[in-house]
């Protein structure tokens, strides 16, 4: 025999009324019993998958449990009643969450607004019930971070042959990200803490001539990903010119004489309108004409 139930001019079937009962006792019960168990915090990629793991006392026979996101609405996400799992409600996980047959629930793909707290209820058996909350945070995966290179001024009581350097690391619109350097073609790090500022952003260096080669790799990361870039700042210490051309230097040496000397030309030629040709010598020596004869009386 078939039994349903009618419940405001629906028709549905009594099991489902009861798990539906079941479902706001459930609720009733986290209510009026709030202590919960804090869980560890899952970290996730944008695009990636996540397990959010429902940890069980030893013992602790599930009967039913309940997955809910608590931010920025409380939604339900999957729930589990009499051996039948459900991820079919409309929050937004719907076609993105799966009930793991150890009641661990799976998110894929992630999206950036996943991030937030998430229950899981779990009751036994006996009747005793158990609420864990963890903490999701969903990252974006880091860029390839940008080494500038800046050069220190050379001063008298700066020892000879030597070039202080300030190594600056750099990865776009990403938060929550560390910077750590490596000096490399060494067996350790080779970084002391004294030469980092910035939290670790800015890296000073020192080198001489025995440091043509050394590479310095600044390495960007948070907890899903991480990138490296590398950098030689010996090369940008000491320019020189390649063979057959002329470096920044010499060109300034030859461009600034001879633009002086152009406009001291100019202003000659503008002053002294007589040096400037045959034409205004002509000038000159009717405008002086006039002056220099004497009218007979």
């Amino acid at each position: 025999m078939f039994w349903i139930g009618v419940v405001e001019g629906a028709c549905w079937p009594l099991w489902r009324r009861m798990a539906t009962w079941s479902l706001w006792s459930l609720l009733l019960w986290e209510a009026f019993f709030p202590a919960a168990v804090h869980g560890a915090q899952v970290h996730g990629q944008v695009g990636g998958s996540v397990l959010l793991a429902a940890e069980c006392p030893p013992g602790f026979q599930v009967r039913e449990a309940i997955w809910r996101s608590l931010w920025p609405s409380e939604e339900l996400v999957a729930t589990f009643f009499r051996g039948a799992p459900e991820t079919l409600y409309h929050s937004r996980f719907l076609g993105r969450a799966q009930l793991h047959k150890n009641l661990s629930l799976a998110l894929q793909p992630l999206e950036p607004g996943d991030s937030g707290n998430f229950s899981v209820l779990l009751v036994d058996t006996g009747g005793r019930a158990r609420t864990q909350i963890l903490q999701l945070k969903v990252h974006d995966a880091v860029p390839r971070p940008v080494v500038q290179v800046f050069i220190a001024v050379s001063g008298d009581a700066q020892p000879p042959k030597t070039c202080q350097v300030l190594l600056s690391c750099w990865a776009p619109n990403i938060s929550d990200i560390t910077y750590s350097w490596r000096r490399e073609g060494t067996t350790d790090f080779g970084i002391e803490p004294s030469s980092l500022f910035v939290d670790g952003q800015v890296l000073k260096v020192s080198l001489g001539p025995g440091d043509k080669s050394v590479a310095y790799s600044c390495t960007v990361s948070n907890p899903v990903s991480r990138d490296v870039a590398t950098v030689t700042p010996w090369e940008s210490c000491h320019h020189e010119a390649a063979p057959g051309k002329t470096s920044y230097k010499d060109m300034v040496l030859v461009v600034v004489p001879v633009a002086l000397l152009l406009t001291l030309a100019g202003l000659l030629s503008v002053w002294h309108p007589c040096y400037s040709g045959k034409k205004q010598k002509d000038i000159c020596t009717d405008r002086v004409a006039p002056e220099t004869e004497n009218p007979l009386v």
